[in-house]
């Protein structure tokens, strides 16, 4: 098991940053956890599963995992990596150059587009140069930019990991790409808040069928599974991490009744709120 190490930056963001190289497993126990931080796991070679937010993916030689704060997963009892894994948190990511936000808000906003991404031969030789760079500049010696420095690293990942995405949604503008990434970055703020496809398209200039269109082209996706992916994720997470009465959630969620939500999750889940958190006795943290 790696050592994962955590860098003093300055108090404001002790433990928001760090890098290491893996060639085992990735935790000691299959427990699902709910993580705090945003992950990036390389795997250079590997076997087994890693289940994010309840779906099962196959750990494959030469991918990238994407996990964003919040998620829930777990690896599988015979599952190996060898690779990096690079976790960052929110408040340290302020310090990166606003010009890579995009980039991170179209990775991390909506990741269960692409949880799981297949690397050709030069993107993962591109990506283990990167990270092999950052970890060494993440085990030097501190020096007062050092934060600084590991910020810009930390962009230029974001940015070739973004592009590396884009390819694999190619044939669609410039123009709608933004457009879409700022609709993912919206529902992952709002969710809670509407439902509705026209709100959202509303609040971005365009009609309901240009959103729609342009969902289609860049993400591969209707633009209302973009909102039903967060609220169904955010229930699980909230059905598996908390005590709360599904009454309860269904409020927080912004559904007119507990009957509503319901019949929301079952359709999304093939399985009642109930019936989903009864399978979730021991959880790990």
């Amino acid at each position: 098991m790696a050592n994962i190490l955590n860098i003093d930056i300055n108090p404001a963001l002790k433990d928001s940053f760090s890098i290491t190289a893996m060639d085992g497993r990735l935790f000691e126990n299959d427990f699902l956890r709910r993580i705090s931080f945003n992950e990036l796991i390389f795997v250079q070679d590997g076997h087994g599963t890693i289940t994010i937010d309840g779906k099962a993916h196959a750990i494959a030689p030469h991918s990238l995992f994407i996990i964003a704060r919040g998620q829930i997963y777990a690896v599988s009892d015979d599952s190996h990596i060898s690779g990096y894994v690079l976790r960052f948190g929110d408040c340290f990511w302020e310090k990166a150059p606003a010009s890579a936000a995009n980039c991170k808000a179209v990775l991390y906003n909506d990741p269960s587009g692409h949880q799981q991404m297949q690397l050709n031969a030069a993107d993962e030789l591109a990506i283990d140069s990167l990270l092999a760079t950052t970890l060494e500049e993440f085990n030097s010696p501190d020096y007062v930019n050092k934060g600084d420095a590991l910020a810009a690293y930390l962009k230029i990942i974001m940015i070739k990991v973004a592009n590396i995405n884009s390819l694999l949604h190619a044939g669609h503008s410039t123009t709608e790409n933004k457009v879409y990434r700022q609709y993912v970055e919206l529902v992952s703020r709002e969710y809670r808040n509407t439902h509705e496809v026209n709100d959202y398209a509303g609040k971005l200039g365009i009609s309901y069928r240009q959103l729609a269109d342009l969902c289609k082209r860049c993400g591969g996706r209707n633009a209302k599974d973009i909102i039903n992916g967060q609220l169904v994720a955010e229930a699980k997470r909230m059905l598996q991490f908390s005590t709360k009465p599904v009454k309860e959630i269904s409020y927080i969620l912004n559904f007119a009744t507990p009957y509503q939500f319901s019949n929301f999750f079952k359709k999304e889940t093939h399985i009642s709120p109930v019936e989903y958190r009864s399978q979730f006795v021991k959880i790990g943290i």
